[in-house]
C-alpha cells in the first residue's frame, strides 16, 4: 500500500485543523473528527444564511406591527393600505422609519388609513 505521511498530505491536515481552530476537545486536533465537524458546520453555515433572512424579516414585522398599534391600526390593515396606496417600501424600511422617524411613520399610517376599504376602517 502507498503511504501517505508525505508533505502534501500533512500541508492538507494542517490546513484542516487550522480550520477547525476554537473546536472543543479532539475536534480541533484530531483529523477525522475535524472533518465531520467542518463538513457539519458548513451545512449548517449555509443552512443559517438562509434562516437569518426570515429572522430578520420577522423582527421587521414584530417592530411595525407595534408601532402600528400604538397608533391604532393593525399590521394587516397598514400593509393593505399602503398597497392599495401604491406606496413602495419594503418592511425593513418602514421598521426603520419606525424607530428614527416616528412622525413621518404617523402620516404613513394616515395614508394607509385613507386608502383602506370601508368596511376595515374604524
Amino acid at each position: 500500500m502507498r503511504a501517505r505521511s508525505g508533505k502534501t498530505i500533512l500541508r492538507k491536515r494542517a490546513r484542516t485543523r487550522k480550520l477547525a481552530k476554537g473546536f472543543r476537545l479532539s475536534r480541533h486536533n484530531l483529523y477525522r473528527q475535524a472533518i465531520v465537524t467542518l463538513i457539519r458546520g458548513r451545512k449548517y453555515a449555509y443552512r443559517d444564511r438562509r434562516v437569518r433572512k426570515r429572522q430578520f424579516r420577522r423582527l421587521w414585522i414584530i417592530r411595525i406591527n407595534a408601532a402600528c398599534r400604538a397608533r391604532g391600526m393593525r399590521y394587516s390593515q397598514l400593509i393593505a393600505g399602503l398597497i392599495n396606496a401604491q406606496v413602495i417600501l419594503d418592511r425593513k424600511s418602514l421598521s426603520e422609519i419606525a424607530i428614527h422617524d416616528p412622525d413621518t411613520f404617523t402620516k404613513l399610517v394616515e395614508i394607509a388609513r385613507q386608502h383602506l376599504p370601508e368596511g376595515l376602517k374604524k
